[in-house]
């Protein structure tokens, strides 16, 4: 049997970035096709709250996008910045929470894409965090947000897997759902990422809590933060030309929303 490490997988951003880069390309080009098409703005400096390892960060910077960031894990922010240095671009990646911040200047985008804003444990924070975000765009910019839903219709997905890879290291990871308290709007996870590499094999296994959310509560929440209006709804295919209506069967939905004051 490997070696199994207990701990938190943000802790080891080396492993978590094969994982969760493994996709990049359609999550890329889904968000400059965004910047393009529903900022009302020239899309020039980016923010990505709760960046974890800036896999997506350090594309858009190749690509001419001014980018920053903030994550609370000191060492995804350390990883970041090492590769944002490493490809001769400033260290703008800072310690901080997603739900208590203020920039310097206004941005023109920002985004959070994979379920990170269901971390913040209460309501009151994630008002928080959008709220943020809004003091942090400047007037017709954008944030793409993603996140699952709890569907109330339906079949649900209880678990899930998927692979990344990056020369002879190979990460496999197994997510599945503990426990599901609606009434708490609490659902307490397992996951679990597999590491091969040419002379060992071991796991890293860590549990997360996860706040709920049914299309409903969604909606409740969008409508109590003001300055912001929804102008697009996808699924996590990122098919740019193919917006989905969110319903009550709806699992993974990215929300749009601009900054309308």
């Amino acid at each position: 049997m490997p070696e199994t490490i207990r701990g938190s997988l943000y802790d080891f951003p080396q492993y978590y970035d094969i994982l969760f880069g493994a996709d990049w390309k359609d999550e890329y080009r889904f968000l400059v096709g965004c910047f393009h098409r529903f900022a009302e703005r020239r899309v020039r400096r980016v923010f990505e709250p709760a960046c974890g390892t800036g896999r997506l960060l350090v594309k858009l910077a190749k690509a001419g996008y001014r980018v920053s960031g903030n994550d609370l894990n000191e060492k995804a922010v350390a990883y970041c910045n090492n590769r944002l240095a490493r490809a001769g671009f400033k260290p703008t990646i800072r310690v901080g929470d997603m739900s208590d911040f203020k920039l310097s200047r206004p941005v023109d985008a920002a985004f959070n894409l994979i379920n990170t804003v269901r971390h913040l444990p209460t309501e009151a924070a994630v008002e928080s965090h959008l709220g943020c975000v809004h003091d942090a765009l400047a007037t017709g910019g954008i944030y793409i947000l993603g996140l699952h839903l709890t569907p109330t219709r339906g079949p649900r997905i209880d678990d899930e897997s998927w692979s990344g890879a990056r020369g002879p290291v190979k990460v496999t990871s197994y997510m599945w759902s503990k426990e599901v308290d609606l009434k708490g709007r609490n659902e307490r996870l397992g996951i679990r990422f597999d590491i091969r590499t040419p002379t060992k094999r071991f796991q890293i296994e860590d549990e997360m809590n996860y706040r709920t959310y049914t299309v409903a509560q969604m909606n409740s929440l969008i409508a109590r933060v003001p300055g912001f209006e929804v102008v697009g709804t996808y699924d996590f295919l990122y098919r740019f030309d193919e917006p989905i209506a969110v319903g009550p069967s709806t699992q993974d939905v990215v929300y749009l929303f601009r900054k309308i004051d």
